[in-house]
C-alpha cells in the first residue's frame, strides 16, 4: 500500500512504522475529532467497545501505555495489580506529548520517539477487528488484537 500524502506528519510516520512491521492498513482521516472512544465510534460505525483507547499512565514515575477497550474505564487499583506498581497515575497532557510525541486523542500505539512499555486491556481480545488512533485526533487505522500485541510487544493484562 502507499502511503497517502493527505495524512498529518504524526499519521505518517505510524504509517511508515506499520509498513516497516509488515502490517499493511489503510489509515483512515476522519471530517471530525476522534478524541474520545464515543466519537471514533460513532465516526467509525464501530462498537465502542472495540475502540483501543492509548492511555498514558505514570507507573512508579515512569510513563506506561494502556491500549484499552473504549467499553469500560481502567480501574486503577486493578491496573497497579496487574503490573505491579506502587503508584499509577493518569499522565499529564505535556507528559503524553513527550512521551509519545502525539496528542492526548491522537496517541497511536506505535509510533512514539522512544517505545513506551505496553500493556494490553484483555478485553480487546473479544473483536474480531479493533480501531486505535494513527497518531492524530483526526486519524484512526484497523487492527486485529494479535497485531496490535505485535507491534507494541504489549502484556496482556486486566484493566478493569
Amino acid at each position: 500500500m502507499t502511503e497517502t500524502p493527505a495524512l498529518p506528519e504524526r499519521s505518517r510516520q505510524v504509517h511508515r512504522q506499520l509498513l516497516e512491521a509488515g502490517v499493511d492498513v489503510r489509515i483512515r482521516v476522519l471530517p471530525e475529532s476522534a478524541r474520545t472512544a464515543a466519537e471514533a465510534a460513532a465516526a467509525i460505525g464501530c462498537e465502542i467497545a472495540a475502540i483501543a483507547n492509548s492511555l498514558v499512565f505514570v507507573a512508579d514515575d515512569v510513563p506506561v501505555l494502556v491500549m484499552t477497550s473504549g467499553g469500560h474505564r481502567v480501574d486503577l487499583d486493578a491496573l497497579k495489580a496487574s503490573i505491579d506498581a506502587e503508584e499509577v497515575t493518569m499522565a499529564p497532557p505535556a507528559l503524553v506529548r513527550s512521551a509519545t510525541g502525539q496528542v492526548i486523542g491522537g496517541v497511536a500505539p506505535i509510533g512514539h520517539p522512544t517505545p513506551l512499555r505496553t500493556y494490553i486491556d484483555e478485553a480487546l481480545r473479544a473483536h474480531d477487528e479493533l480501531w486505535a488512533a494513527a497518531g492524530h485526533p483526526h486519524t484512526v487505522m484497523p487492527l486485529t488484537f494479535d497485531q496490535l500485541t505485535a507491534l507494541t510487544r504489549g502484556t496482556v493484562i486486566s484493566v478493569a
